[in-house]
C-alpha cells in the first residue's frame, strides 16, 4: 500500500494534515485517547490536531511518525502548517480563532483585536515597539485587520466581549482614534454582530483582575482558552482549567453592565472624545 503523499501547502495545510492524521489513526485502530497515551498528550489534544485547531510541532511530528509507522511523513509536512504572519506566542491562538464557532473574551486594558480599527491597531503596535520600522508596523496592522474579516459573516463566530471600563478610558492614539474605535464597537453591537458588556470601575474587585482571557469553542474539537501577557501567551485545553475560566467569564458577565447600558456608555464616551477633539 502506498504511503501518504506530501501535502500541498497552498490548500489549507493544517486541515489536510489533521485529516491525514485522523485517517491514519483510524486505520491503525486507535482511539484519540490511545494515540494520546503514546504521545504523552491528552486525547483532546489529538482531537484538536485532527481538527486543525492546534499546531503540530516538529518533535510531536517525529513521535507521530514513530507511533503510526508513517516514515517521516508528518515530519516532512508539519513545517507548512507552522508558517504564520503572527508573532510566535499568538500564532496558534489566531489560527484557532479563525476556526471557532464562539469566542468569549475579557479585555482588561485594550480594545480586542477583532474589533479594532486600523488607526487604533497602529497606535497599539507602535506602543508595543516604539523603534520598529514603519514597514513592520504596516505589516502588523495588516495582520490585525485580516483577523477582523472573521466578522464579515453575519452570525459566525459568536463574539461576546466583556470590556473593562479601563478599555474605554485609556486614551490610545489620541481622542479622534478613540472616538472612531468606540463608535466602531458600538456599530457592531447595534447590528447584533457582537455582544458587548462593560465591566464598570464601580464593580470593584473581580475574579479576572490578573489578566485577559479568550474562550474558544469549535464544532468538532474540544474548547480552548487563550491566556495572554506582555509578548507572551499560551493555549490551555485542560478540561478543568477551561471549565474554571468559563465560570470566571460567567461571573464577569453577571457583574458587568447589561448590553443596553454598556452600549449607551460606549457611545457616550465616544461622543466625549469626539467633542474634546473638536471643541
Amino acid at each position: 500500500m502506498p504511503g501518504p503523499k506530501d501535502l500541498d501547502p497552498s490548500s489549507s495545510p493544517r486541515a489536510l494534515l489533521g485529516a491525514e492524521l485522523r485517517h491514519v489513526r483510524e486505520r491503525r485502530g486507535l482511539s484519540q485517547e490511545q494515540l494520546g497515551q503514546r504521545l504523552f498528550v491528552s486525547g483532546a489534544f489529538v482531537g484538536q490536531l485532527e481538527a486543525g485547531t492546534r499546531r503540530m510541532r516538529p518533535e510531536l511530528a517525529r513521535m507521530l511518525d514513530e507511533a503510526l509507522g508513517t516514515g517521516d511523513f508528518f515530519q516532512r509536512n508539519c513545517g507548512a502548517t507552522n508558517k504564520s504572519r503572527y508573532p510566535e506566542h499568538f500564532a496558534e491562538a489566531a489560527e484557532a480563532e479563525a476556526l471557532s464557532t464562539a469566542i468569549r473574551q475579557y479585555a482588561p486594558m485594550l480594545v480586542p483585536g477583532l474589533v479594532q480599527t486600523p488607526a487604533y491597531a497602529r497606535a497599539v503596535n507602535r506602543a508595543y515597539d516604539p523603534t520598529a520600522p514603519e514597514e513592520t508596523i504596516d505589516e502588523w496592522v495588516e495582520g490585525r485587520m485580516a483577523r477582523t474579516r472573521l466578522l464579515k459573516h453575519p452570525t459566525t463566530p459568536l463574539l461576546w466581549l466583556v470590556l473593562d471600563e479601563a478599555v474605554l478610558r485609556r486614551e490610545t492614539g489620541g481622542r479622534a482614534v478613540m472616538a472612531e474605535v468606540l463608535r466602531h464597537v458600538a456599530d457592531l453591537a447595534r447590528r447584533s454582530r457582537v455582544i458587548v458588556q462593560v465591566l464598570p470601575f464601580s464593580a470593584g474587585a473581580h475574579k479576572a483582575m490578573e489578566g485577559s482571557m479568550r474562550l474558544m469553542d469549535f464544532e468538532d474539537a474540544p474548547p480552548l482558552v487563550y491566556l495572554e501577557g506582555p509578548s507572551t501567551g499560551r493555549l490551555e485545553d485542560d478540561p478543568a482549567t477551561v471549565a474554571k475560566l468559563r465560570f470566571t467569564f460567567d461571573l464577569l458577565t453577571a457583574s458587568a453592565l447589561s448590553p443596553e447600558k454598556s452600549l449607551a456608555l460606549i457611545e457616550a464616551v465616544a461622543q466625549d472624545y469626539a467633542h474634546e477633539e473638536h471643541p
